[in-house]
């Protein structure tokens, strides 16, 4: 219940629907409660007694309470559904924005899968909850007890009218459940944009916060969230007439059945009036039960729901910028002293002190057994993880005081999964760089080896990927998650184990790009291949998480038993150690 009420602001900026809903539902259970009262007037005082002027007052005044019980029934799902829809709508970009700016050790701690589920099963289960309880728990509970004060008077109907009645009910019925059909098919259609563009984002989280993409991302989502808002509204609207018009019709079956009666009356071969509405009245108090309990178990199934959404909102990042976060041009000298680091907390650290320095405009190797930590290292410069121990300085200043979207601005990061999005090849390289120039992402694509696949898509760089880009292989994606870092020209270059699929050539024209186009950025190059850090300034040797070895590849030919066997080991696949 805690988190039903935390989730409760989420409601007042349409409170003013929230009111109007079930005032006008109000209105139709107060015509609804009046119609048997009305038909015993006109069985008793109209037609009992001959009064024919009578008669045609009360059928007036009950034709006249079933429109404003129709009108009361249209607004009451107009309004309800703008604010459960308005309400769910606002929860939902919330929750992303949040996910968004989560750090990777709550995104893991929650899992995709959840924070998927979150942002569209819970937040669906919490809309469907609302518009019941602005509907039918208003109608329910009044329409129980109205008919139990009112059925001490009796009510009546007559019920071979139901053989007119059922089927234009049953037609009813079926008419808009056709139409509710197609109209949930093309809402589950916008919700499915809504888990790809969601499972896409998260699973490129970390190269988003990297580059600095989060408002974008956050942009992109609202105007997808924003449509599935107006598919809801326009479903719900339609659906929610069918309560009211069954109704109207039910009503209608009411006026003819008097008019038959009153024919039977005078024919002397029923008594209806006090039957009729207690009749009437009977079902309206059935209704008023089954309608109730039905809010009551769809607000049971919400308050898990509302529970998880809440744990999600409330989540706190550990990743957060100092009270007078550091702002200057980083120049690219990076130091780590003494880092340790876990993913779990319980378990072995993943790094274990590990400490060296690298100056402005150097390379620097990082080699090692799978598993060893290469990546988790690099990650640490971004600051995509906080170290548990020890400090890792940027300058001299440690990263922990720096603003966390100037520093990453500052780094050029390449993750080892190529993650590209389902936009144009030139859209996915602007995410290093918003700004860059056509001839910028063209030099960008020549350095990462990409112009020469590119340059034969029909479209090139106004080519569209595919989700996951699968309309690429994995040597082509690599080049273009470098192109996307080389395009932002970076005082700190990261390249994580990138050209494990790229071909040796392509492979020796990019490290020559480097070279000399990079030539004052640091540059960290993770690889499980020595022919790809060979010419590094400095080689750091990894061994389960520890600094092994350090210096160049002849020094470390020389002392390192672990390079050697490396070395040795590549060199029997076919490699030599000079290539």
């Amino acid at each position: 219940m805690q988190a039903v009420l935390k989730l409760t602001k989420y409601l007042k900026p349409y409170m003013a629907f929230a009111i109007i809903a079930p005032l006008m539902m109000l209105l139709e259970v107060g015509m609804d409660l009046i119609q048997p009262t009305i038909l015993q007037h006109i069985i008793d005082d109209g037609i009992a007694k001959d009064d024919t002027l009578y008669i045609l007052k009360m059928f007036g005044l009950m034709i006249g309470a079933a429109v404003l019980g129709l009108v009361g029934g249209i607004g009451c799902s107009v309004y309800a559904s703008r604010a459960a829809v308005n309400f769910a709508t606002d929860i939902r970009h919330d929750l992303y924005e949040t996910i968004i700016y989560f750090s990777s050790s709550s995104k893991d701690k929650f899992t995709l899968g959840k924070l998927i589920t979150n942002l569209t099963s819970d937040v669906e289960m919490l809309q469907r909850a609302l518009t019941m309880l602005l509907k039918i728990f208003v109608r329910g509970p009044m329409m129980f007890i109205g008919a139990v004060v009112i059925v001490f008077f009796t009510a009546r109907e007559l019920f071979s009218i139901l053989l007119v009645v059922v089927p234009i009910l049953a037609v009813s019925v079926y008419f808009f459940t056709m139409i509710s059909g197609k109209l949930f098919s093309k809402v589950q259609l916008v919700v499915d944009k809504v888990n790809t563009k969601v499972q896409e984002n998260l699973a490129g989280i970390r190269v988003i916060k990297a580059y600095n993409r989060k408002q974008h991302q956050i942009d992109g989502f609202a105007d997808v969230n924003t449509e599935l808002m107006k598919r809801n509204i326009t479903a719900d609207q339609i659906v929610g007439i069918l309560g009211p018009l069954t109704m109207f019709v039910v009503n209608l079956g009411m006026i003819a059945a008097l008019w038959l009666g009153a024919i039977k009356v005078d024919s002397g071969t029923i008594q209806v009036g006090v039957i009729l509405a207690f009749i009437n009245y009977l079902m309206m108090v059935m209704n008023g039960l089954m309608s109730s309990s039905m809010v009551l178990v769809q607000l049971a199934r919400a308050m898990p729901s509302a529970e998880r959404i809440v744990r999600v909102l409330e989540e706190q990042t550990d990743i957060t910028n100092d009270e007078q976060p550091v702002i200057h041009t980083v120049r690219g000298d990076i130091e780590f002293e003494n880092v340790s680091f876990s993913y779990n907390k319980d378990t072995e650290p993943v790094l274990k002190n590990i400490s060296f320095t690298a100056r402005a405009g150097e390379t620097i190797g990082i080699i090692g057994m799978t598993g060893s930590g290469k990546s988790t290292l690099v990650k640490m410069i971004p600051r995509l993880f906080n170290v548990d121990t020890g400090m890792v300085k940027i300058d001299g200043v440690p990263v922990t005081q720096y603003d966390v979207r100037h520093i990453r601005e500052s780094i050029g990061f390449a993750p080892q999964r190529a993650t590209l999005f389902s936009k144009t090849i030139a859209e996915n390289i602007r995410y290093g760089n918003e700004q860059a120039t056509d001839e910028e992402i063209a030099e960008a694509l020549l350095t990462a080896c990409a112009a020469e696949f590119v340059d034969k898509l029909p479209e090139q760089t106004a080519h569209k990927l595919t989700q996951g880009a699968t309309n690429l292989s994995g040597g082509q994606k690599q080049r273009l998650a470098m192109a996307r870092a080389f395009v932002r020209q970076p005082a700190i270059l990261v390249l994580d184990d990138v050209t494990s699929a790229v071909d040796s050539i392509s492979e020796k024209k990019i490290q020559q790009a480097i070279r000399t186009q990079f030539d004052q950025s640091t540059k960290f190059i993770v690889s499980s291949k020595i022919s790809s850090i060979k010419d590094a300034d400095k080689i750091l040797v990894l061994d389960d998480g520890q600094l092994a070895a350090i210096g160049t590849h002849e020094e470390l030919l020389k002392a390192s038993a672990l390079y050697q066997q490396i070395a040795q080991t590549q060199a029997e696949k076919g490699g030599t150690l000079n290539e």
